[in-house]
């Protein structure tokens, strides 16, 4: 019984296959043709080493990539614009220079402190601080809002709000010598754009969170590993890079369906019940199991056949 229902799902697959629109049938010739995407931005490098992988470069490497308020907003804007590229599938988050991030840049919060002065009225204070956190608030979860998976690839400091931009990625990769640190208790804040709301679901342990978001110390990749923070760790920058890069190529083969619903589940199931996350997946699945990319998919995977290429989104 089990090997004719297995033979009528073989026969329908290559029937709706020989039925599809050859317009719908993309080559990989098709596939490796994009537009440029490179929008000329002053604190990041993008850039796509293959088809449908693109990279996200922090680059104020003489500043050690601290996120100034030009990077907080163009950090939002990017994010934002690659997740409605069809040309992107998946996206690296790395760095230019000595190291990944050192935070916050301290230069922007003094100034900060000036304009605050410029203003009396303590209500007034507070709706411009208010507007201001959630700006940087939604720099950041533009990661996780991202339709794209979005892969981290750190090295060396990590510190402040770089544990608020990993934590927002799908996938985190670091080197050997990366070190990490909540480092707002140490400025006298406590972090306010996603570390402590996002680095507990991370870790998982409770105890351990609030120590590293109480003490601000520095720990280690291994650490880092060892906690559940980190995924992978590579022996130096250049196999970290071509990890991350392995990674991407693999993930931007499969369906960007499935990939993407497959993402959209994970986010919105990560702070609800079981049941609405079942509930969530059934309703996008009524639709997504219907695309061709599950005709493409499965046929490929009876003919063990060449690894087949999916339409744009």
């Amino acid at each position: 019984m089990f090997m004719n229902r297995f033979a009528r799902t073989s026969n329908l697959v290559t029937r709706h296959l020989l039925t599809m629109p050859n317009s719908r049938l993309m080559s990989s010739k098709m596939l490796i043709e994009h537009n440029d995407p490179c929008t000329n931005y002053e604190t990041l490098a993008v850039s796509s080493p293959k088809p449908f992988v693109f990279q996200v470069e922090l680059n104020r490497p003489q500043r050690y990539n601290a996120i100034n308020k030009q990077m907080w907003m163009e950090i939002k804007s990017c994010f934002e614009s690659l997740s409605t590229n069809s040309d992107c599938r998946v996206i690296i988050l790395k760095a230019a220079g000595k190291h990944f991030t050192a935070g916050i840049d301290l230069t922007d919060m003094m100034q900060l402190g000036q304009e605050l002065s410029e203003i009396d009225d303590v209500a007034r204070k507070g709706i411009y601080l208010d507007r201001l956190i959630k700006l940087y608030q939604d720099s950041l979860s533009s990661l996780e809002n991202c339709t794209k998976p979005v892969i981290s690839a750190v090295h060396s400091a990590c510190v402040g709000a770089g544990i608020d931009m990993i934590t927002a990625s799908d996938i985190r990769y670091c080197s050997e010598d990366a070190f990490f640190s909540v480092k707002e208790v140490d400025v006298g804040m406590a972090a306010d754009v996603g570390t402590l709301q996002r680095l507990p679901k991370a870790i998982g342990s409770q105890s351990l969170v609030r120590e590293l978001c109480y003490t601000g110390r520095n720990f280690s990749s291994s650490e880092a590993y060892n906690c559940g923070l980190i995924s992978k760790v590579f022996p130096n920058r250049n196999d970290l890079l071509i990890g991350a890069l392995e990674l991407a190529d693999s993930i931007a083969q499969k369906s960007p369906v499935a990939v993407q619903a497959t993402k959209q589940n994970l986010v919105y199931s990560l702070s609800r019940t079981n049941q609405e996350g079942l509930d969530h997946i059934r309703e996008m699945n009524k639709l997504y199991l219907q695309s061709e990319d599950l005709a493409i998919g499965a046929a490929a995977q009876l003919t063990k056949g060449e690894m087949p290429a999916f339409s744009k989104l």
